[in-house]
């Protein structure tokens, strides 16, 4: 594992007496300019990126843990700061000594598993414990949508989940999809299926109680969501994390949800920002605004409420809104979530996934009747490692 982890920092040639990585947490509030500036790493690596490079930069979410690559003079010769599951910042010296700054994809492996439990206690509770990942508890309850209350499970009923998860350096990386998902209330069995980034029934119907608004009015879509794809003309990975709305100075923006304020404020390349924290682990971002409507961090906001007005500060080049959904920090394509109505697969789309489910089921069928054990329970790990 040591060995797995030092390869993914050595990407220059360098011969080092010693080594060691530390793992670091990224304090809320903080930026990329004054992490640089505080590690007294040129802040030229800030300035020189491009508009939507530095907009990147500011999608550091707090609290995520980051790598820091030193020498045996305690010098910083490479670190990685990963903005989403998929991108990375990479900062590293050069063969002349200097630091350069890219973006590169996140290196993670991919596994697929199936948990099956007999319930004792509650559904959240039972998977954590026979699991000891609350991300794969909290995947599970955000699966649903809140279409089944998992309060009316009894003792007995049984959960199954089909899933997959990341590992990035031996420890689970980003969040967990379910891909299929059979709980029993009270012995009537309820079945989901994952197809095309939303949750649908065995017929092909949309799972859908979480719901979240368009948060401008009638606007064209400037730029969708975009993770880690290779430019092929820059010859480099470029990512947008929302979806961008043009509009005039000024047009109101409106809470896409309920939820609580959780930050009101100007943030580095996005300007003018609000974020709001939802239920079931979801939060949204609203960016380059030119003002804010009176509200406040702390305030409970309603779905529809205005929040501020559209503008073009931070790194714009014209009025628009920049609207991010994230799911525990997660960037999700907000166009997945955001919806007018219910909708049921049609056409080839249902062809495809009458397919998908059918494999699904069949290798949860094998799984279970080959009486094949759970996964490994999950770890912690220290954060610093020396070589």
């Amino acid at each position: 594992m040591m060995k797995k982890i030092l390869l993914l920092f050595l990407l220059s040639f360098k011969c080092f007496a010693a080594l060691s990585i530390e793992e670091l947490t990224w304090e809320n509030g903080d930026t990329l300019l004054e992490f640089l500036q505080r590690n007294s790493i040129p802040m030229s690596l800030y300035y020189s990126l491009d508009r939507e490079d530095r907009e990147l930069a500011s999608e550091i979410a707090a609290k995520i843990k980051y790598q820091v690559l030193k020498d045996d003079n305690n010098n910083i010769e490479q670190i990685l700061i990963p903005i989403s599951d998929e991108l990375q910042i990479h900062i590293y010296k050069n063969k002349d000594n200097q630091y350069n700054l890219t973006f590169t994809p996140v290196d993670y492996d991919k596994e697929e598993r199936i948990l099956t439990l007999t319930l004792e206690n509650s559904a959240y509770q039972d998977v954590y414990k026979e699991s000891q990942s609350s991300t794969l508890a909290r995947a599970m309850i955000r699966s649903f949508k809140g279409s089944v209350n998992f309060r009316n499970m009894q003792k007995g009923d049984q959960i199954t989940l089909y899933y997959e998860q990341k590992r990035r350096m031996g420890r689970l990386w980003g969040d967990i999809t379910i891909k299929m998902a059979s709980i029993e209330i009270n012995k009537n069995s309820k079945e989901i299926f994952y197809f095309n980034d939303n949750y649908y029934d065995k017929n092909g119907k949309d799972i859908e109680s979480f719901l979240l608004a368009k948060p401008i009015g009638a606007a064209r879509i400037s730029s969708y969501f975009t993770t880690a794809r290779f430019h092929p003309i820059l010859k480099r990975y470029r990512a947008h994390l929302g979806v961008d709305y043009a509009a005039p100075t000024g047009t109101p923006v409106k809470s896409a949800g309920d939820g609580t304020i959780i930050f009101v404020g100007a943030q580095s390349g996005y300007g003018n920002v609000v974020k709001i924290q939802h239920s079931s682990g979801y939060s949204t971002v609203y960016a380059h605004l030119s003002r804010f409507a009176k509200i406040k961090k702390g305030q409970k906001v309603k779905q529809g409420q205005l929040i501020a007005y559209v503008g073009s500060t931070g790194m714009s080049t014209g009025p628009h809104l920049h609207f991010g959904v994230y799911v525990n920090n997660k960037a999700i394509n907000p166009l997945s979530v955001v919806k007018i109505a219910k909708s049921e697969l049609k056409g080839k789309n249902k062809e495809d996934f009458i397919k998908l489910i059918s494999q699904y089921k069949q290798i949860v069928q094998n799984h279970i009747q080959d009486n094949r054990p759970n996964p490994p329970k999950e770890e912690e790990f220290e954060n610093y490692i020396e070589f």
